[in-house]
Parts: C-alpha cells; sequence; structure tokens
C-alpha cells in the first residue's frame, strides 16, 4: 500500500526484497532531481540520508537493505539505529539531511513493515511527491553510482537525547512543577520504538516514579498495537498494581499518544490532542487544525480561546499542509497525533506527553477538589466517538457510487467529499473513507453519547455493505 504515509505491507509477501530495493533506490533518485533537476547524477551530489526503525524483528535486516540501497546509489547514509518516528523527523534536520527514512509500520500487526519517508525538511512527503516518486518506481529510472562514488554509512545514537532535550526546554514546560506533583506514572511502549526514550522522558519531566509495561524493546508486540480498550486489559491491572496517577501508552513508533485514568478508563485518544490543546493556548495564540476524523470537541476548545479550528484530509501530510496554510499554532489528528510545529512539523507522543504532564500539573495546582487524572478528563467537552470498517479484497469499482447514494440518502446533513465522506448533522456527525495503511473503508461517528455513536457506526456499516454487494 502506497499513500502519503510512505509504503507498507506484509513481509514476505507484498514487501519483499524486490520492493524494498525499487523503492529506495526510487526514493534516492527522487532525493537527487529535488536537490538539483538539472545535475542528478551520482558524480556531482552525494544526498545524506537519516535512517531509523521501530523494533520489529523484521526491522534490521529491512534497515540493514535499505542502506545498503541508499549507499550503492551514492548516498552517506546516517543510521540513528531504533528511533521514534519523530526522533528521525529531528535528526533529518538537526543533521540538514536531504531526506529521511524509518523503517516501521506504526500500529499495523507485526507481520507488517513499511518505509515512511521524509523530505530535507524532515516532513512527510505530499501527495505531488510521492506521485514525482511513483513515477520513477514504476519506470524504474533509477540514478546508481559507479563503484568509485558508492557512499557511506554511519551510526548516530545520540538523537534520543537531543530529542528530549528539545522538549524540556519548551517555554510552557515546567519541570519543577511537574516534579512538585510527585506523580506516578506507567509507560506502555509496547515493547516498540518508545521502549527506552518513553520512561525516561517522564523522568526527566520530573515523574517521581516510572513503571513500564512492554517496554523491553523485543518488538513482538504482547497485544494488538492499537490502544483500544480491549488491547489494554493488562495495562490497566499493571496501572492499579503500581498506583499510578495516569498511564501513557504509545504506538511502535510513538507518533500516536494514548492515556489512561487513575480509574483504569481511557481518557481518549481523540482527547489527548484536545488536552494539548487547551494548555497550549493559554501559552501560545493561533488557530488550531485536525483532520475531518477528528472530534468537534477540538474546535469548541478553539472557540474558547477565541481561536479558529480548520479541518484537513486525513494523513500527517495533509493536517500540515493545512497548518502551514493557517500558520495554526498546534495541530494534529484524533488518534492521538500531536503536531506542535514550535518542536517541528510531525506527529510526536513524546511532545504530547510533556503537554499533558505540564497541563495536568497546573490543573491541580488550580483544582480544590480531588485531583485525579479522570477529574481531569472531566472538564473537557464531552463527545463519544465510535469506529468501524468494513475489509476491502480490493478498492470497489463502484466506491465512489456508493458515497454518493450515501450522501443523497442523507441529505438533511452537510456533506464534504473532500476525503471519502463526511456528514455533519446538527449534533453529530460520520465520516466514511478509504484507509491510507490498510484494505478497509473506515467510519468514523461522533455523537453526544455512546450507544447513538455506535448505533450510527453500525447503521452505515450496513449501509456500506449492501452498496458494495450491489451489482
Amino acid at each position: 500500500m502506497i499513500s502519503v504515509s510512505g509504503i507498507r505491507g506484509i513481509v514476505g509477501e507484498s514487501l519483499t526484497p524486490d520492493v524494498l530495493a525499487k523503492f529506495t533506490q526510487a526514493f534516492a533518485t527522487w532525493i537527487r532531481r529535488e536537490h538539483n533537476p538539472e545535475r542528478n547524477t551520482a558524480e556531482n551530489f552525494r544526498p545524506s540520508i537519516v535512517i531509523g526503525r521501530d523494533t520489529r524483528p523484521t526491522g534490521t535486516a529491512i534497515a540493514d537493505l535499505v542502506s545498503s540501497v541508499l549507499v550503492l546509489s551514492g548516498c552517506r547514509v546516517i543510521d540513528l539505529g531504533i528511533a521514534t518516528t519523530p526522533t528521525v523527523e529531528i535528526a533529518t534536520t538537526g543533521e540538514q539531511a536531504d531526506g529521511g527514512i524509518i523503517v516501521t509500520a506504526s500500529h499495523n500487526p507485526v507481520e507488517w513493515n513499511a518505509l515512511k519517508l521524509l523530505d530535507r525538511h524532515g516532513e512527510f512527503l505530499n501527495e505531488t511527491q510521492v506521485q514525482q516518486l511513483l513515477d520513477i518506481f514504476r519506470n524504474e529510472r533509477f540514478t546508481l553510482a559507479d563503484w568509485s562514488h558508492v557512499g557511506s554509512t554511519e551510526k548516530n545514537p545520540r538523537y534520543d537525547n537531543v530529542h528530549i532535550d528539545r522538549i524540556l526546554a519548551l517555554p510552557c514546560i515546567d519541570t519543577e512543577s511537574i516534579a512538585a506533583q510527585q506523580l506516578r506514572i506507567l509507560v506502555d511502549a509496547v515493547e516498540g520504538a518508545g521502549s527506552s526514550i518513553v520512561p525516561e522522558l517522564c523522568r526527566k519531566l520530573g515523574a517521581s516514579y516510572v513503571a513500564t509495561h512492554s517496554c523491553n524493546g523485543t518488538g513482538i508486540f504482547p497485544r494488538n498495537p492499537e490502544p483500544l480498550a480491549e488491547h489494554l486489559t493488562a495495562t490497566v491491572q499493571k496501572l492499579r498494581e503500581k498506583q499510578c496517577d495516569l498511564a501513557v501508552v504509545v504506538d511502535p513508533d510513538v507518533d500516536r499518544l494514548a492515556l489512561i485514568c487513575e480509574d483504569g478508563s481511557l481518557f481518549g485518544e481523540e482527547y489527548s490532542l484536545v488536552a494539548c490543546a487547551d494548555f497550549y493556548l493559554q501559552h501560545k495564540q493561533g488557530p488550531v487544525v485536525n483532520n475531518l476524523s477528528s472530534s468537534r470537541a477540538l474546535r469548541d476548545i478553539a472557540e474558547k480561546h477565541g481561536q479558529r479550528c480548520y479541518s484537513a484530509k486525513v494523513g500527517e501530510a495533509n493536517v500540515i499542509d493545512v497548518m502551514k496554510r493557517q500558520n495554526a499554532v498546534i495541530g494534529g489528528e484524533g488518534n492521538g497525533g500531536i503536531i506542535l510545529p514550535e518542536l517541528h512539523y510531525g506527529r510526536d507522543a513524546l511532545a504530547g506527553i510533556a503537554l499533558i504532564l505540564q497541563a495536568f500539573t497546573d490543573w491541580r495546582t488550580r483544582e480544590t477538589g480531588r485531583k485525579t487524572f479522570s477529574g481531569f478528563r472531566k472538564h473537557f467537552p464531552d463527545y463519544f466517538m465510535a469506529k468501524q470498517k468494513v475489509r476491502l479484497s480490493g478498492a470497489p469499482e463502484n466506491l465512489e457510487g456508493i458515497l454518493s447514494a450515501l450522501r443523497d440518502a442523507h441529505s438533511d446533513a452537510a456533506a464534504n467529499m473532500e476525503d471519502g465522506l463526511k456528514l455533519d448533522f446538527s449534533d453529530e456527525w460520520v465520516h466514511v473513507r478509504p484507509s491510507n495503511t490498510e484494505p478497509v473503508l473506515r467510519i468514523y461517528t461522533e455523537a453526544k453519547n455512546r450507544e447513538r455513536a455506535e448505533a450510527l457506526a453500525e447503521t452505515f456499516k450496513q449501509e456500506i455493505l449492501s452498496g458494495i454487494d450491489m451489482p
């Protein structure tokens, strides 16, 4: 599967050595053309490419293959080893590199892997750039190096510390005030790239006690990496055993943040961004951005601070594009992805953890009642979301017709077909769109209560299934 999120597939099936090698050669060729379209031979330009990976068992072999192909394409490779996606993004600009590659399939199961591609700004390629890359990939017109112009590889493991230091240096973060709260935190890194850096960040932010769960970095996920309630029972049990004030849960490449309250209730992935924005807008005024599948709660928070909330197509690159156009100060996606331009343009769970701990700290200093994390959650606007998906054997030829039929059948809603179909009703909404990362059609709904949101999602699922089955 190829999108603005990169190329991903099941290792040994769709993601083969041949595909990986060709795609890497295409990326190296594209980097040359971006740098200097008129002079892009291996003899006159040696691009620098930062590479990092999550902990999946296939990660080392794929990273080594990708690195070797880049070297044979005349590139200088800066290998971070195991690194989070946002850390690779920061390193790409820190090294003044020409691009970056993260070997990770994010929240997909362990049999999947992927290449996430970054430009020289440490940002994901946009749709136009992806199309340029695909043209090179499909035509197999690669720029390679002869024996005397092959590249090189160097190890650079220091960027975990760089990343943490940049977060601690944010003007809105006060580690002394956080430390004064004597917070007990549980970290669940699902054996991914955050296994070391997330606990270390929590300690340096001032947590008095950091317990860990699934933080050995084995890459063998003990549960489905999606941080849904049904996947987090063991995490909740550990939270209670250790009597922690909250748990922070990250996905394998640490660009998404989920939170669990002290009573075992989920804070809600949607509310990671909502809580961060509510705090951050007190320090820096400006618009905020989410995607079309995100909660209305962010809009409510923006209005509370006298700011505008804009919505982009789903996909980090699309959100960032709108953030730049609107000069937004914070944004992200409802899956727990938080983007803080002051730090860098990329979803960053580590930055989100810092903002959340500071926001919780500030709230506790003002609060006179019971100062729990579940109490902190209750002062945000309350909406309930539900998600369904319809697995596809391939994109149905009549998908556009099905979405149009859904729009026509619900003419009482404001329709937006910029990214699938978004139907905005007076007090609820539905978003139906093909996934960027899996062969599924996703259904997102939001309403004033959980039962209504779930019923709405199920209704649209059945409508879609009957539409897909139509001749």
